[in-house]
């Protein structure tokens, strides 16, 4: 690994957060020397990027399935290891450049279920105990994919992977992991994450049903409390937010899943740093679109901005007239009367390759530059109690937005307003068919509770207390404040070395 290396990370936008990978599986006799000389070269080199973190090993706990280790290894032998590592890189390179010594990141597992690994374990096997009165670790670090090919035990379609269900499913131990990082009173981020792994799945992760999956996956994190999520990439991969080279017969070009993090970047930077998000219960939908529909709230200074409501049920672009799901939802009364605005994420269908759009935007496939391809501007306005109905064509999302276009307010980026990108005049209301009806309510400003009941019809909801039928958001101290999400699909470069 040399200078180019570094210089290739560098040429990120500046300040790009990377957390960067240091080699603990090597077990030479200079394996201390090694990895100081690593981190240095770090430290000295990525200057207009930020370096974030170190990441210590990666994914220790296949070590003795690939050969890296043999005999005796588990948790504790790996934070024994760890430790001792994270010490020498904090006492010869962290120290004297006057850094944190809170930089390094474990355990950085491809899955603890069944291992020695999981964050309890560690805790009590020292890993977060002080070495010499120093504090190292910042963060708790795993990995997962929704489907690993080769390892997952059943086929993947499309279809599957639009059943939003699964994902909560696929994903309920490491949410058991997320609340036990609670404990600990460190974060917990998803360093390696992806629809299909290892190199995704040609017309499955790279269609715009995948966008939609990657829309929703980085709400339902941030709703859990992860700080910060990370999107594998490689230059071969169909899972990849784009390709940066030829390949597959394929000039380089943006895939459908980069939409759903310019969503993301947008949807946070609507709240200029105070962005918090809920998920709202929608186990009661219609048997047509169960597992389909997602809703969140997003709160921005401590009260309800927006709502995001994605539709993932299949409807491919073939499909000349598509169904659609309208969401009843309820901003509470300290937002009757207003403006909602409406910015969908959409494609010709859910097989789409190409075409997607967001908030009229789109991304050129030769420099990733953003264009602004339909200036229409989409409003509804909300009854005297906040109530609006908001339909969503199957395979879509929208975010309903009060008062202004998302995009179009000044955005704080290090101390400097980013301007606006288009004004928030005209009216379009939304039109399609009304195939399903849900019911959201939010109580009062102020309250991160909320819930959605489904029905064939409108159920009427107030601000009144919830029912045994809907379920309770956690409280705003347990969601997540900006989740860690870019337009450059990493919100942290992520550097990987075993």
């Amino acid at each position: 690994m040399g200078s180019g290396y570094f210089k290739a990370l560098d040429r990120f936008p500046k300040d790009t957060p990377i957390t960067f990978g240091l080699n603990l599986a090597y077990e030479g006799s200079d394996s201390n020397d090694t990895i100081t000389r690593m981190a240095q070269a770090a430290v000295d080199n990525l200057q207009n990027v930020k370096l974030y973190s170190f990441e210590v090993g990666n994914e220790p706990d296949l070590w003795l399935e690939n050969g890296f280790r043999s005999g005796a290894w588990d948790g504790q032998t790996y934070t024994q290891q760890f430790l001792e590592r994270a010490e020498t890189v904090y006492d010869n390179v962290l120290k004297p450049a006057g850094m944190a010594s809170m930089f390094f990141e474990p355990p950085a597992t491809a899955s603890t279920i069944g291992t020695t690994f999981e964050i309890a374990m560690l805790v009590k096997d020292g890993l977060t105990t002080a070495v010499n009165g120093i504090n190292l670790v910042s963060c708790w670090n795993q990995h997962d994919y929704f489907y690993y090919i080769g390892v997952s035990t059943y086929g993947i379609t499309l279809d599957q992977l639009m059943n939003l269900d699964k994902t909560n499913e696929q994903f309920a131990y490491w949410e058991e992991q997320v609340n036990i990082s609670r404990s600990t009173k460190l974060p917990y981020v998803l360093r390696e994450m992806a629809s299909v792994g290892p190199i995704g799945m040609h017309e499955v992760s790279d269609t715009f049903g995948a966008a939609l999956w990657t829309l929703n996956f980085f709400l339902y994190t941030a709703s859990i409390g992860i700080s910060s999520v990370q999107m594998h990439m490689t230059q071969n991969s169909n899972a990849s937010a784009w390709q940066p080279i030829e390949q597959y017969g394929n000039d380089p070009f943006v895939r459908p899943q980069y939409y759903a993090h310019a969503a993301m970047a947008q949807i946070i930077g609507n709240g200029n740093g105070t962005t918090q998000v809920a998920s709202m219960n929608t186990d009661n939908v219609a048997a047509d679109h169960k597992g389909y529909i997602r809703a969140y709230n997003v709160y921005a200074n401590g009260a309800l901005q927006s709502m995001v409501l994605i539709n993932s049920k299949q409807a491919n672009s073939s499909e000349s007239n598509k169904a659609s799901f309208t969401f009843e939802v309820n901003f509470g009364s300290s937002n009757g009367n207003k403006d909602i605005y409406l910015s969908y994420l959409t494609a010709d269908g859910a097989d789409s390759l190409s075409g997607t759009t967001f908030n009229g935007m789109t991304f050129s496939d030769s420099d990733g530059k953003a264009s602004q391809v339909d200036n229409t501007v989409n409003k509804l306005t909300t009854s005297s109690s906040g109530k609006v109905s908001i339909p969503v064509r199957d395979t879509q999302a929208v975010v309903a937005n009060v008062g202004w276009l998302l995009g179009s307010n000044a955005v704080l980026n290090n101390g400097t307003a980013t301007s606006s990108r288009k004004s928030s005049d005209g009216q379009s209301r939304t039109s399609g068919a009304n195939t399903a009806t849900i019911t959201g309510a939010v109580t009062t400003a102020l309250s991160v509770a909320a819930s959605l009941t489904g029905g064939s019809g409108n159920a009427d909801e107030t601000g009144t207390p919830r029912t045994s039928g809907e379920a309770e958001v956690p409280g705003r101290s347990k969601i997540l404040w900006a989740l860690g999400v870019s337009l450059i699909a990493v919100t942290i470069g992520f550097v990987i070395l075993a």
